[in-house]
C-alpha cells in the first residue's frame, strides 16, 4: 500500500511538472531581458525543470537524433536543424564522482539506464594508444627510448616517479574534456541527457594527491593549471553531480578484492594518497561545484540502491534560480540560436576547444621531449598498422572509396 500511495504522489509530481515546462517571454535588440508581454511572439528557450525516471515517463514521440558523429553541424545545418526541439525533461548532464574503486561504473550504467541516459565511461590511456583500427601501440615499446615509451595507469601504479608522470595526468585531464564535450554534444544533438563516469571538473583532484605524494613537480602542476584555465571555461557544467562517499579503509578493501595487479601491489594507493583524494573531494571540489550544480552525496560503503537514488533526483526543481543565481547559469540560455551556437561548439568546432591545450611550457624539463627522441617515436609510430594514414585513407586495413572522400574527422590526440 505505501508503494501506490507514493507512486500516486510521483505521478502528481509528474503531471504537475510537466504543466510548467514551457514559458513564453520577449528578448529586446540588445540582448536584455524585458518583462513578459501579453503578445508574445518569441519564446524564451528554457529546459524543462526535473528529471524522470523510466518508470514515469513511458513512451514518447520525439524528433530523430541529429548524427552528429558522421554529419557536420555547420552554420547552414544550424538554420535548418534547431536543437531545442528535442529537448525535455532528462535532457541533463549528470556527473557521478567518487574514490578509486567506489563503485562508480556499476552505479552510473545502472543510473543511466534507469533514466533512459547515455552512459559516458571513464576514459583511458587506451583512448590514445590504440588506434581506430584496433591495433596498440604499446606494442611497439621496445623499439623506442625510455623517454617517450607508452606510460598509462599500470606504468603508474608500477613506477609513479617516472618523469612521463606528469604528461600522463595531463593527458588524462585531456581526455576527461574530449569526453566531456562530445556528453555536451550528444545532448545537444540528441536531447538525451547523459551519464558520465567522473569529469574534467574534478581532475584536479587527482593531480594534487599526486604533488603531495611528490609524484611530479611543482613545474608540472604549474603547467596543469595553465591547460585547465584555458579550456574550462568553455564548458557548460553539470546539472547534477552525485559523489559515492567512501572512506580510505574500504576503498584498499575494494582495490584488494577487485583483484587488479599492478593496483594491488602497488605503492601508490597509501593511506595518504587516498586521503588527499578524499579530502580533496569533501573540502574544495564539492563546496566549489554546489555553487553551480545541485550536488547529492550517499554513504556508499556498502553500495546502495540506485532506485532510492533515482527517487531523489525526482524531487530536484532545476529550474527554481534566479536570473542571476549561478546554479544552472550555463543552461539559462535565451534563444534558440545561441544553442545552435554552443551545439556548432561542441561538435564541428571540438578542435578549437582542444587546441587550447597545446600550451609550451620549455621551463618544465618532463614535458620537454628530446628531438631525437620524438623522431624515433614519428617514425616507429607512422610505421604501425593504420597509422600512415590519416583514418579512413589506409587501403592496406580494408579502407576503400579513398579517392571520392574529401573530408574527414580529425582527432585531438
Amino acid at each position: 500500500m505505501g508503494r501506490l500511495v507514493l507512486s500516486e504522489y510521483r505521478l502528481r509530481k509528474y503531471f504537475s511538472k510537466m504543466a510548467g515546462v514551457l514559458r513564453f517571454g520577449i528578448i529586446n535588440v540588445a540582448g536584455k531581458s524585458v518583462k513578459p508581454l501579453i503578445k508574445i511572439n518569441v519564446p524564451v528557450v528554457v529546459q524543462a525543470c526535473g528529471i524522470s525516471g523510466k518508470t514515469l515517463r513511458g513512451h514518447r514521440e520525439k524528433p530523430q537524433p541529429f548524427p552528429y558523429k558522421t554529419v557536420n553541424y555547420g552554420l547552414f545545418r544550424a538554420f535548418l536543424d534547431k536543437t531545442t526541439k528535442r529537448f525535455d525533461e532528462n535532457s541533463k548532464m549528470i556527473c557521478v564522482e567518487g574514490q578509486i574503486a567506489s563503485g562508480k561504473t556499476k552505479f552510473a550504467k545502472e543510473l543511466a539506464e534507469e533514466l533512459e541516459m547515455m552512459y559516458m565511461p571513464a576514459p583511458t590511456m587506451d583512448d590514445i594508444y590504440i588506434n581506430p583500427y584496433g591495433y596498440d601501440l604499446r606494442k611497439l615499446d621496445h623499439k623506442l627510448p625510455e623517454e617517450v615509451k607508452s606510460y598509462d595507469i599500470k606504468n603508474f601504479c608500477e613506477n609513479p616517479n617516472h618523469r612521463s608522470a606528469g604528461t600522463f595526468q595531463i593527458r588524462m585531464y585531456m581526455l576527461r574534456l574530449s569526453n566531456y564535450i562530445d556528453a555536451l554534444a550528444h545532448i545537444l544533438s540528441t536531447g538525451q541527457g547523459v551519464v558520465s563516469n567522473r569529469s574534467p571538473y574534478s581532475d584536479y583532484i587527482f593531480l594534487e594527491a599526486m604533488f603531495r605524494s611528490n609524484f611530479i613537480s611543482r613545474g608540472v602542476r604549474s603547467a596543469y593549471y595553465d591547460v585547465v584555465a584555458h579550456t574550462l571555461s568553455e564548458l557548460m557544467k553539470p546539472h547534477l553531480v552525485i559523489y559515492l562517499d567512501v572512506p580510505v579503509a574500504k576503498t584498499k578493501e575494494n582495490i584488494k578484492k577487485r583483484n587488479i595487479a599492478y593496483e594491488v601491489n602497488s605503492k601508490v594507493f597509501s593511506d595518504q594518497y587516498l586521503s588527499d583524494i578524499e579530502v580533496g573531494y569533501k573540502q574544495k571540489f564539492l563546496k566549489d561545484i554546489s555553487t553551480h550544480a545541485e550536488l547529492l552525496v550517499y554513504d556508499w560503503t556498502e553500495a546502495g540502491e540506485t532506485e532510492v537514488v533515482v527517487e531523489d533526483i525526482e524531487r530536484i526543481n532545476f529550474d527554481d534560480f534566479g536570473h542571476y543565481d549561478p546554479k544552472m547559469k550555463d543552461w539559462r540560455i535565451m534563444t534558440e540560436w545561441e544553442w545552435c551556437e554552443r551545439r556548432m561548439q561542441y561538435t564541428s568546432d571540438k578542435c578549437d576547444i582542444m587546441n587550447y591545450c597545446n600550451i609550451p611550457r620549455f621551463d618544465v624539463p618532463e614535458l620537454v621531449r628530446n628531438a631525437e627522441h620524438a623522431k624515433i617515436l614519428r617514425d616507429v609510430y607512422g610505421e604501425a598498422p593504420g597509422n600512415k594514414y590519416i583514418h579512413g585513407y589506409n587501403e592496406d586495413m580494408g579502407d576503400s572509396g579513398i579517392l571520392t572522400k574529401t573530408k574527414v574527422r580529425l582527432d585531438f590526440k
